[in-house]
């Protein structure tokens, strides 16, 4: 596993922040795969989340572990065209009641390109993860 999905995977919870027009929209998930050397996160695209994606690309995740450090991981969402991605991240995050035949709902995932990523620490300076 990478440095980023260790960081992700310590903290369990993360903040996808995006744009929606002019006002910055921020939300907790928890849910993410590494697979094929990229770090994978899944939208419902029923959301506005996905509707913002979809409208401007550039987002932040920020986390935060129990000791202070926190992570900085920017880029430009890019949409797997591969549904193996989605049905991978609803089986390991246990989400079929939501996205199924049934709801209709489903999982859009997407990795970070052009991402810069960084450990920062309380009071020093941050280390580059990429």
């Amino acid at each position: 596993m990478s440095k980023i999905g260790e960081f992700l995977k310590e903290t369990g919870v993360f903040f996808l922040a995006t744009a929606d027009g002019a006002q910055p929209k921020l939300r907790p998930l928890g849910a993410f795969i590494e697979e094929d050397g990229k770090i994978i996160f899944g939208v419902g695209d029923f959301k506005d989340v996905y509707k913002q994606l979809k409208a401007n690309p550039l987002v932040e995740i920020a986390a935060c572990k129990p000791d202070g450090h926190w992570l900085r991981y920017t880029g430009k969402a890019v949409f797997e065209t591969d549904t193996k991605y989605a049905q991978a991240m609803i089986r390991n995050a246990h989400l079929e009641s939501i996205y199924n035949e049934q709801t209709g709902n489903k999982l859009m995932a997407f990795h970070l390109e052009d991402a810069k990523a960084v450990d920062i620490a309380v009071m020093g300076a941050g280390e580059s993860l990429l």
